[in-house]
């Protein structure tokens, strides 16, 4: 029994040890804990990240991030217990991989404030959902920015497409399913009977073996381009790319123009302007307009006194926008024509999304057996 508590301590000192740590004693009120990566990670962390960190330093507040050691509840834990114990006011905690860290860590720090990104809090059986006052959670309208990128995938020409998701979680399958919305609506409206798409999942939010050889074989039999959602699984996805000159793929969560030049665009979340919108509100001292709620942002959304803004879309700068006939005047007709009601979308992730014009190539099942 006493090898057992010994081994336990030194894990528990093992995850300390692994966090970022600072070599002074000054507090820090803003903190965010990083999911499995890093701040560097062109993703989830990094643009929450420089949200927080721009946000801190205009108004200029203390801040820093901790890294826990390992993928696990456990680690997550230590990360944020900590951030607290540096003086840690409010938390961001970036990536469904938090739901029930900040669970357990909501009550634990009941003055505390957390920003969960992606995700709900939950018991890790999935059995209690609860956002306490201290809390607000934030997911987005994946099958919105899906829909945007199918659709500006097949009015700039690309009839073959292809869908390469990571896991079947909901978030990934509304990326999917509003894809193929798009891509359907798009051969709709260019009356087109002759546009294909397949779809996958990885199983897995990185690059497979399975996934490279899989992408290779859709690029080199006329796949034109494919959307990769799901963490790193874009790299078996542009690995695919490289086979065939002029292909493109699509990348996920942020703009990842700057990944690699076949990027044609990206679905996006709208992650800076969640954490900034959530920081603003702390800021004012407005938190009680947020505290205890989920939110679900789309386009022209509400969060707490914030001016409505749009969530989710794909990235309209000169360097992301890499179309070669689609245009900025067709992506602003297309979103106000979302935004009135006139082109809805499904946000199911338990029935694959109907389609009029083409049929989809399922490799894998839209939705998980279970």
């Amino acid at each position: 029994m006493k090898k057992n508590k010994l081994f336990v301590a030194l894990g528990a000192l093992g995850l300390v040890l692994g966090v970022a740590s600072c070599n002074n004693n000054t507090s820090y009120e803003y903190a965010l804990v990083t999911d499995v990566g890093d701040i560097d990670d062109e993703s989830f962390n990094q643009t929450s990240w420089e949200a927080l960190r721009d946000f801190a330093e205009e108004n200029k507040k203390t801040y820093q991030y901790y890294r826990p050691t390992e993928d696990s509840t456990a680690a997550r834990l230590v990360a944020i217990d900590q951030a607290v114990q540096r003086g840690a006011k409010i938390v961001v905690c970036p990536g469904y991989l938090f739901e029930d860290a900040v669970f357990d860590a909501q009550t634990k720090y009941p003055d505390v404030k957390f920003v969960l990104i992606d995700g709900t809090p939950h018991t890790a059986d999935y059995g209690t959902y609860e956002t306490k006052e201290n809390t607000v959670s934030i997911i987005y309208k994946e099958e919105i920015s899906g829909f945007l990128a199918g659709y500006a995938a097949v009015m700039d020409g690309n009839k073959s497409v292809g869908f390469c998701g990571g896991m079947t979680v909901p978030a990934v399958q509304r990326f999917g399913s509003g894809f193929v919305q798009g891509a359907d609506y798009a051969a709709g409206e260019l009356g087109l009977t002759d546009v294909s798409c397949r779809y996958y999942y990885a199983g897995a939010f990185q690059a497979t073996d399975e996934a490279t050889a899989k992408m290779k074989s859709w690029y080199t039999s006329g796949v034109e381009t494919v959307f990769a959602s799901g963490g790193k699984v874009y790299q078996s996805v542009a690995e695919g790319c490289n086979e065939v000159e002029g292909a493109t793929w699509i990348g996920v969560d942020v703009d990842q123009s700057s990944v690699d030049e076949n990027v044609l665009t990206s679905a996006t979340k709208g992650l800076r302007e969640a954490v900034m919108s959530a920081l603003e509100v702390y800021n004012e001292g407005s938190w009680d307009i947020i505290g205890g709620q989920d939110y679900n942002l789309g386009l022209n959304a509400e969060f707490g006194d914030v001016a409505a803004k749009d969530y989710v879309g794909i990235p309209t700068t000169d360097e992301a926008w890499r179309f070669e006939s689609f245009t900025l005047d067709q992506y602003n007709d297309i979103l106000d024509a979302i935004k009135s009601g006139e082109v809805t979308i499904s946000n199911s992730t338990t029935e694959a999304p109907v389609t009029e014009n083409f049929e989809v190539t399922y490799e894998s099942p839209f939705a998980s057996a279970e």
